[in-house]
């Protein structure tokens, strides 16, 4: 099995990123420090999210040949479209092996259910644009510098704490 070391790196350095935004923001305006539902620091949706924003817009960028400003367009678009994707089947996914609810946008106003809005689908195809001009040239220098063996530790105890999460909290 070959594993592309690149895309991995990625998942755990955004999965990470976002465990910590989320964690924040989370502690500043709920006052509670969590995000997500592994022990770990990572949240995976994020780092899930981060991969297929790389790769959808490296093939866009790659196969359109059309100005910059339309590549962005479409690819904000897809984009938007596929996080928003991403993030509902994330809550019914959680929501029916887990049994729990760890977002709610019922009271936003353009919500579609509770696990999708508007206004979020707007927010993710924002950052998805600003992911992929400003924070994934800064993050490509890093990734180029974690040894194998990082790698591998970090997915041993990805997969460990997985297993427990499965063990622990599915009722």
């Amino acid at each position: 099995m070959v594993i592309n070391m690149y895309l991995l790196n990625c998942f755990f350095i955004y999965s990470f990123l976002g465990f910590l935004l989320e964690s924040i923001f989370n502690l500043i305006t709920i006052k509670n420090f969590e995000s997500g539902i592994l022990f770990g620091p990572w949240t995976p949706i994020y780092g899930v999210g981060a991969i297929l924003t790389i790769i959808i817009s490296n093939k866009i960028f790659k196969n359109m040949h059309k100005s910059k400003v339309t590549e962005t367009i479409i690819t904000f678009l897809i984009l938007t479209l596929t996080l928003t994707l991403i993030e509902w089947l994330g809550g019914i996914i959680i929501e029916n092996v887990f049994h729990e609810t760890l977002w709610n946008y019922k009271n936003f106003q353009f919500n579609i259910g509770k696990y999708i809005s508007l206004e979020m689908a707007l927010i993710w195809g924002l950052i998805s644009i600003f992911i992929i001009y400003f924070i994934k040239p800064i993050i490509d220098k890093i990734e180029k510098k974690i040894p194998k063996s990082l790698t591998y530790t970090l997915l041993i105890f990805f997969i460990i704490d997985i297993i427990t999460i499965i063990i622990t909290k599915i009722k």
